[in-house]
């Protein structure tokens, strides 16, 4: 399983989010997104464009995870350096690893990253 995980601001939109996941994709092809419960419903409409379900994460899903990159803002406001990358390994399952740092979208707005579990 490949997981794609988002994290983005509140203005983000979708395109932000396709173009975070345009960047992230490279020659992999995620099974899910996934991003924090709170903000799962601007997934939505990706959902519906690239027909992947959603995976709605709690805090205490993605809170402490170990990341490759770390925010300031993460860390504050989620507790995780990176919520594409903590999102990404939560959904993706035990044991899962980054495929690579979160990538950012055209306009700054959103960040993906995808994990792949040990089912893959």
């Amino acid at each position: 399983m490949i997981a794609a995980g988002f994290g983005f601001r509140g203005a983000a939109t979708t395109k932000s989010l396709q173009s975070a996941l345009n960047a992230a994709t490279g020659r992999y092809a995620p099974d899910c997104i996934a991003t924090i419960a709170d903000k799962v419903t601007a997934l939505q409409a990706l959902s519906v464009a690239t027909g992947l379900p959603v995976v709605s994460l709690t805090a205490a899903d993605i809170a402490t995870t170990q990341t490759q990159t770390r925010s300031a803002a993460s860390l504050r406001a989620r507790n995780t350096g990176s919520v594409a990358e903590a999102a990404a390994l939560a959904a993706a399952g035990p044991n899962a690893r980054l495929l690579a740092p979160r990538s950012i979208s055209d306009d700054r707005m959103a960040t993906c990253a995808l994990a792949e579990g040990p089912d893959r």
